[in-house]
């Protein structure tokens, strides 16, 4: 069964409830978009609800605006161009701080450092814990002032963090700074989400979230390739390869952080300063940037880009039940290739590859993975299917794991064990598709950044199990691990079913309620109603 598009609605719009003529917005090819506000009624309301909460673009709220579908196309590809691009940029530069440890203990900084595999599991968990902790409170922050200023204060910050690691020591050394990591680094995918939002529609924003993750995958790429090289200075200037690693790599996020600051405007109105008094957009593009943004959804325009969450709205999403199956499919989906995705280049050392191999090894799965992930997004906007399509990835993962616990091969045949890796490790993603779909089941700005943050918490929360499933009595063949693994993957398909069957319920129970109310009643309901976002009768969740 599909999802929004068999429903009343998607979002919480009285609007779409209203019956009006579609705007043409590409007649020489057919295509027609709805646009909620040709009622002159749902315009005054929602133009008050503008007013009211000082949305920084309602100087530029038009319901008669019209345009033609090359407009539109040339306006979305200079997003893709000024704000897509370089949101990629910024989570590219994420990655690399974050992940570049897989690659430093290729080397020798266990041994160097005096550290186990233990030691190093916790060093992840810290990172991960802090990370969790950090989340909420950051996109609290990037909130009140806005994501264009707090994104990068928090590179510079972590990136000064990353580039210290060159001084390390010992194990407390280590801990404290994946803790510190961890802390500045948290939060950064929700803000991120949160400004893009900003620019795009519903429709529009899963597939450049996939984009980002493909940016993580080349990052590892880029990681990978830089390992090689720098640890071939290994010993200049009475530096390990490991350290030059860690130096280089945070001078290159500080480097993107200062750009930043001049790259993300507040908002599509925003994009004129001094430094680029031109702007990005003519006035006619920037009217329709706004209203085809808002037309998606109109709530996007009930805050302003710098209004803080109130303790009450963040109880109100705290207690939003329906995005619960959200929030455990982020905690469980995700866990079971994670172990042998962490311990990738542990596990080929332990082969017999070298450092320099060994990162050239873990380029392949990456590169695919690429591919995969952004396939999947597409497949799953296409056919508009999200719980199906992304359980595809456990389906994917799952005979790799079997074999990972009970193939005899594994860690004694190296280049099986490097073939058996490089095709769990290439699964397709779907964190794009899923972080999109808890966006949207929000229903409201005020929901969304809060619940955007419990996801990515929930998932960091996966990611704090993965970190501690791979244990040291259990190497190095991991059979405990790697049962556990596949447990939880056969546990991870069930939860995609059981969210899918969720949903259809739940909208099957508010259809039956709103077929059984009269014209009068639904339009009073629209009217006076003081359900908001996804509590609405009209609300559909999609699946």
């Amino acid at each position: 069964m599909e999802d929004s598009k068999e429903f009343v609605i998607e979002s919480e719009l009285p609007s779409k409830q209203v019956s009006s003529p579609a705007i043409s917005v590409a007649d020489d090819v057919g295509k027609t978009d709805s646009n909620p506000f040709l009622d002159p009624k749902v315009a005054e309301h929602y133009r008050q609800i503008y007013e009211d909460a000082k949305y920084e673009c309602r100087h530029v709220f038009d319901p008669s605006l019209e345009w033609t579908a090359e407009e539109e196309k040339n306006v979305v590809r200079k997003l893709d161009w000024r704000v897509s691009l370089w949101a990629c940029v910024m989570f590219f530069a994420l990655n690399v701080d974050r992940k570049n440890i897989g690659q430093a203990v290729s080397d020798n900084m266990l041994d160097q450092l005096n550290l186990t595999t233990n030691d190093y599991n916790y060093g992840n968990t810290i990172l991960l814990v802090s990370f969790l902790l950090a989340e909420l409170p950051s996109q609290l922050i990037s909130k009140r002032i806005g994501p264009d200023r707090w994104i990068p204060m928090q590179m510079i910050m972590w990136s000064i963090v990353a580039s210290s690691q060159v001084a390390l020591q010992g194990r407390s050394g280590f801990f404290a700074c994946r803790c510190l990591l961890g802390l500045l680094e948290g939060g950064f995918i929700p803000d991120l989400v949160l400004w893009l939002s900003y620019f795009y529609t519903s429709a529009e924003l899963p597939i450049r979230l996939s984009w980002f993750w493909t940016a993580l995958n080349l990052a590892v790429v880029v990681i990978s390739l830089l390992a090689f090289a720098l640890f071939h200075l290994d010993g200049v200037g009475g530096l390990a390869g490991w350290r030059w690693l860690f130096l280089i790599e945070g001078l290159i996020t500080l480097i993107v952080g200062i750009v930043s600051i001049f790259l993300m405007p507040a908002s599509a109105v925003a994009t004129k300063t001094w430094y680029r008094p031109n702007g990005w957009f003519t006035d006619r593009e920037i009217g329709i940037v706004v209203n085809r943004v808002l037309r998606d959804d109109p709530s996007k325009g009930d805050m302003h880009n710098r209004m803080g969450i109130t303790p009450k709205r963040l109880w109100q999403a705290c207690c939003d039940w329906d995005l619960w199956p959200l929030y455990l499919i982020g905690v469980i989906v995700f866990v079971p290739f994670n172990p042998p995705a962490l311990y990738l280049t542990l596990s080929l050392r332990n082969v017999g590859f070298n450092p320099f191999n060994t990162n050239l090894l873990t380029i392949p799965s990456t590169l695919i993975g690429c591919f995969t992930l952004l396939g999947l997004t597409w497949i799953s906007e296409r056919v508009r299917e999200r719980s199906l399509v992304s359980m595809m990835q456990n389906v994917w993962t799952l005979p790799c794991l079997i074999a990972l616990r009970w193939w005899p091969g594994t860690l004694q045949d190296a280049w099986g064990t490097f073939a058996l890796m490089t095709a769990l490790l290439s699964y397709p993603y779907c964190h794009a598709i899923i972080t999109s779909w808890a966006s949207r089941n929000s229903g409201s700005v005020r929901t969304r950044s809060v619940s955007a943050a419990f996801y990515n918490m929930c998932i960091q929360l996966g990611n704090i199990i993965s970190a501690n499933i791979y244990r040291a009595d259990d190497a190095p063949l991991y059979h405990r691990g790697n049962s556990i693994c596949v447990a939880l993957n056969f546990l991870a398909i069930v939860l995609f079913i059981a969210t899918k069957l969720y949903y259809m319920w739940r909208n099957s129970a508010r259809d039956k309620k709103w077929k059984a109310m009269t014209p009068e009643e639904r339009e009073e309901y629209l009217k006076d109603t003081p359900h908001e976002g996804n509590k609405r009768l009209d609300f559909r969740f999609a699946h």
